[in-house]
């Protein structure tokens, strides 16, 4: 006799993801063209037609914790090719979102980022902790927030704010990232193997760890080279700005690194040459990520098959944001302009600060979850 599943379907739940760029789903009549279209979803248990129903049912719990969802790279080919305009691509995408803000702790700054109507709250934030903190460490005499800096002395960032300050402000908010991110991955790893297993995709088996560690770099390989990417047909040129931004942030992480290696170790002060190779890597990084978070907007903007919400905007515009003010400070110190260069890079922390702070919350944590999925379905040779 089969087994008996009792259905509770959530309708927030369905709301929640038409809200969230998944507003078509409704239109979908199960003729699986998606789960055919698809050039990465593996013929056994393919994707995304079992997520659509799932979807539509209103199957929260069994969606949230499906590795499947991740392993879509929103590749717009289902999109294209869904006789009803479902957009299932759109519909997974805003499942993913879903799932990003029920794993993230705490729950309200959940709500809180995913509502365009609190960006200026968010905002705020990061720049009152700059200036009570300047304020505070100022009391001490250490004068590390200033503004009153003297006309005609030489332009550099630490002069307005030093670098104690900004590092002292910065660390916590890093790691506390990391620690959000920790408790998020527990909790999603328990129940995506919970679900692999109950879905007959999995085993429940002492792990592997060897093998756990094969997983890890196959799939590293994959996020590196964007192999994902390539067996897309409509929107196989997204790779070039995903690259972009990938490869920057993580150029920027290693400059980042080094002067603060030669800040708090080898007590090695700026302003640094321009003919230093760090700031070379520096300088193309920040190049790198303007351009990708233009490619990124000007993506958004001529897909026309892809529904955009704040979620989407939100990592643009952060992206953009960011390199922008990183690079415009730095061109406004070396053109002599002391001003503009200390406001640029006020604005330039306060992102900063953001991107730390609020990625385990915003579109940018599924590079974490989408990793440690692909890492699973490599490990139980799901793909």
């Amino acid at each position: 006799m089969a087994d008996t599943y009792v259905a509770e379907p959530d309708l927030g739940f369905i709301k929640e993801v038409g809200a969230l760029g998944g507003a078509d789903l409704k239109k979908c009549y199960q003729c699986a063209t998606c789960s055919v279209a698809c050039p990465i979803s593996p013929d056994n248990k393919p994707f995304p037609r079992k997520e659509m129903i799932a979807a539509s049912w209103g199957l929260k719990d069994k969606l949230i914790s499906d590795y499947d969802i991740w392993l879509c790279h929103n590749c717009g080919d289902c999109n294209t090719r869904c006789p009803r305009e479902a957009k299932p691509g759109e519909v997974l995408g805003a499942i993913r979102a879903y799932a990003v803000g029920e794993y993230a702790t705490p729950k309200a700054l959940s709500k809180a980022i995913a509502n365009p109507k609190m960006l200026p709250v968010l905002l705020a934030i990061p720049a009152v902790i700059i200036l009570v903190m300047g304020f505070i460490f100022n009391s001490f005499g250490l004068n590390w927030l200033n503004f009153s800096i003297p006309a005609g002395g030489e332009i550099w960032q630490a002069n307005f704010i030093h670098n104690y300050l900004v590092d002292i402000i910065m660390i916590p908010t890093f790691f506390g990232a990391i620690a959000v991110f920790a408790l998020g991955l527990k909790r999603f790893l328990a129940d995506m193997h919970a679900q692999a297993v109950a879905d007959g995709k999995a085993k429940d088996e002492k792990i592997d760890f060897g093998k756990v560690g094969q997983a890890v770099v196959s799939t590293v390989l994959t996020i590196i080279k964007h192999n994902k990417f390539s067996e897309c047909g409509e929107n196989k040129e997204r790779s070039t700005a995903h690259m972009l931004v990938l490869f920057s942030f993580i150029g920027l992480f290693i400059v980042t690194n080094c002067f603060f290696i030669a800040e708090w170790v080898l007590h090695i002060e700026g302003p640094y040459s321009q003919l230093n190779p760090v700031k070379w890597l520096g300088n193309a990084a920040g190049v790198a990520l303007v351009v990708g978070g233009i490619l990124l907007l000007r993506n958004r903007m001529t897909k026309k098959d892809q529904a955009s919400s704040y979620w989407d905007w939100y990592l643009v515009g952060l992206v953009l944001v960011l390199g922008l003010t990183g690079m415009l400070t730095q061109m406004a110190r070396l053109a002599g302009m002391a001003g503009i260069s200390y406001t640029l890079y006020f604005v330039h922390l306060i992102f900063v600060w953001s991107l730390f702070a609020y990625t385990p919350f915003s579109k940018l944590a599924h590079l974490v979850y989408r990793t440690a999925a692909m890492t699973y379905a490599e490990y139980t040779n799901r793909q």
